[in-house]
């Protein structure tokens, strides 16, 4: 063949032959399959790799994990916008193409496929199936499967997966375990692949006499370890291991997903929860108040040995929690009037009443992470020259700098507060017979959204809402249960509510759900603020566009002060690390990843042994 081609060559037709020749070089060099593919940089671990760095490939398998959880469900479709499912179904019992390492900031390797392909430009993906792929009822995992999955997930699913879908121009079966997806060239966005990499892949045939986007108790059939085995609706569910699990001996796979059974058991609150693992019902818990951690946990089974207590640090940012103010209502519009609540909020004195002082405050969204500017100084470099052409619309200190209050720690908060007042007078308030009123005479008013069981979030709201009374604002905390407060913050029918946005260390397209102004008003939409800016999409352009490492830091930083500045949220605390509380049996790797306790190393690492 070789010695056919170059007769060819010098004898037929030259010019083309040598032109098709380079051409078939120059794509070999930048697409062609590999066993994994980064966000950026190449895959830390070989083709070859034995097992994930984090776990352990010895790990025994067996035994049962019991878990709690606060509230319930009421569906087993976690791909919709409607009903509640249970949080670990999906990654329980469903795969996806490529698999995420939780030791590298975004790099995935194969799992369903074998292997990816993508060029430079990263203007298509392609990936090709293992041959052996099984769905949990013994058919075989088909391309066909693979596009109707990315398709009805991006038409029909929930918001999370329309974005990425919108930017596909073509997706195609190239061959008998291959699929080719092609994206649009107008809208360049380099994580692409990766999203796709991560998408749930469904068994087509089980959907076809049903409606996709409607919630049902019937669990979807996937290839992943566990079938859904037993359902109690809002009371309980059970996974089984399947015995029959075709990646069971996958390199990814070795060392995970350990437990015979996993079972999650639903509470009426975290208090509850808490309390049936006291009572020996759970295997685990994890505490996120380090003031509880010093005081709750010398019961019995602690001081016996028969509970152990493990303290797990990480290196991801902070991401964002506290109470969000939704910037669609004219009350919160003002970034003065979102200064002075957050001026209000008392963080030295809630801090030391639920966490004993134990735990800092959220500076900005990136906090704890290499990845985070000084946002409380002046911008400079490649971050001033990203901000400067939207400097006329940008909230004062995003450029100059902007740090968040700190008061003395006393409940009077008086030099705070006087700046809160001095803010409302300038956005048009005034105190009118103790109450703050607009120009109409319209009192400051509104109404804080919590989940039942939120018992911390519900004492940081109260302490706040004395504070605001001093103000002359009336705020008054409303809770109702999970499926209701799902319901109203997907139509965005909140004034505060609770957020939480974990972030990681390759921020990408789900930063356009958080924060993106297409998000802002697209029901079950995650940017619960309601943010509609456009530095912010910009940012977030710049971020999936670029394969310049300093121009993508630079970006995420000066995202980081747009979102910090613009007091959209109310911040909380963030923990370093994890504390683990659990069963002696209940054993996890040494070696942790850089993300720590995370989905990803938790559960799925874990193993039971006497």
């Amino acid at each position: 063949m070789k010695q056919d081609f170059f007769r060819f060559v010098t004898s037929r037709a030259p010019a083309l032959a040598l032109s098709i020749f380079c051409a078939t070089l120059g794509g070999a060099a930048v697409a062609q399959p590999t066993h994994g593919i980064a966000m950026h940089g190449t895959p830390a671990l070989p083709p070859d790799f034995v097992s994930l760095p984090y776990a352990n490939p010895d790990a025994p398998k067996g035994g049962q994990l019991i878990m709690g959880e606060s509230g319930g469900f009421d569906s087993l479709n976690p791909f919709i916008v409607k009903g509640q499912a249970p949080g670990q179904l999906s990654a329980l019992t469903v795969e996806t193409l490529m698999g995420r390492s939780l030791d590298e900031p975004f790099t995935l390797y194969g799992l369903l496929a074998e292997s990816v392909e993508t060029d430079e430009a990263r203007s298509f993906v392609a990936f090709t199936l293992r041959p052996e792929a099984r769905f949990s009822d013994g058919s075989p995992v088909t391309v066909e499967d693979v596009l109707w999955s990315f398709e009805t997930l991006g038409t029909l699913g929930h918001p999370r997966y329309l974005g990425s879908w919108a930017k596909v121009a073509q997706a195609e079966a190239t061959g008998p375990r291959t699929v080719r997806i092609t994206f649009k060239p107008d809208l360049a966005d380099r994580e692409l692949p990766l999203i796709l990499g991560l998408r749930p892949i469904l068994k087509k045939a089980q959907w076809q006499d049903r409606a996709f986007d409607e919630t049902s108790l019937e669990a979807p059939i996937g290839s992943g370890p566990y079938v859904v085995d037993a359902v109690k609706p809002g009371q309980s569910i059970r996974y089984r291991r399947n015995p029959d699990w075709w990646g069971k001996d996958l390199p990814f796979n070795r060392g995970l997903h350990n437990f015979e059974s996993v079972q999650v058991e639903y509470f009426g609150g975290g208090s509850v929860v808490f309390e049936a693992f006291r009572a020996g019902e759970l295997s685990m818990w994890i505490e996120g108040n380090p003031a509880k951690w010093q005081t709750n946990f010398s019961f019995p089974a602690v001081t016996e040995g028969k509970i152990k207590l493990a303290e797990l640090p990480h290196r991801r940012p902070s991401g964002i929690e506290g109470f969000a103010m939704n910037t669609r209502h004219a009350l919160f519009a003002d970034w003065r009037v979102r200064e002075a609540l957050v001026l209000a909020f008392n963080f030295e004195l809630v801090n030391a009443n639920l966490n004993g002082g134990a735990v800092p405050r959220i500076q900005s969204y990136f906090s704890n992470s290499e990845l985070a500017g000084d946002v409380g100084a002046p911008a400079a470099g490649q971050v001033l020259d990203m901000l400067t052409p939207f400097a006329a619309d940008l909230p004062p200190g995003t450029i100059e700098g902007y740090s968040l209050p700190v008061s003395d720690g006393s409940e009077a908060n008086r030099k705070n507060l006087r700046r809160a007042v001095a803010l409302l007078q300038e956005a048009g308030w005034r105190v009118q017979e103790g109450r703050l009123v607009d120009a109409a005479g319209a009192p400051f008013a509104f109404e804080i959204l919590l989940q039942n069981g939120a018992d911390d979030m519900i004492a940081a709201a109260s302490i706040y809402v004395q504070a605001l009374k001093r103000l002359g604002i009336e705020a008054n905390i409303t809770t109702v249960d999970a499926a209701l407060y799902k319901q109203r913050t997907a139509d965005f029918a909140f004034d505060m509510t609770y957020i939480v946005r974990a972030l990681s260390l390759s921020p990408g397209n789900e930063q356009k759900l958080y924060w993106g102004a297409e998000q802002a008003d697209q029901p079950g939409g995650r940017n619960l603020p309601g943010i509609k800016s456009a530095a912010v999409d910009a940012m977030i352009d710049k971020m999936l566009t670029t394969d310049d490492p300093a121009t993508f830091r630079a970006a995420v930083q000066a995202l980081d002060r747009i979102l910090t500045a613009g007091r959209y949220v109310v911040p909380l605390w963030y923990s370093d690390k994890a504390r683990l509380a659990h069963v002696s049996a209940l054993h996890y790797p040494v070696t942790l990843p850089l993300y720590g306790l995370y989905p990803g190393f938790n559960p799925e690492t874990f193993w039971m042994q006497q």
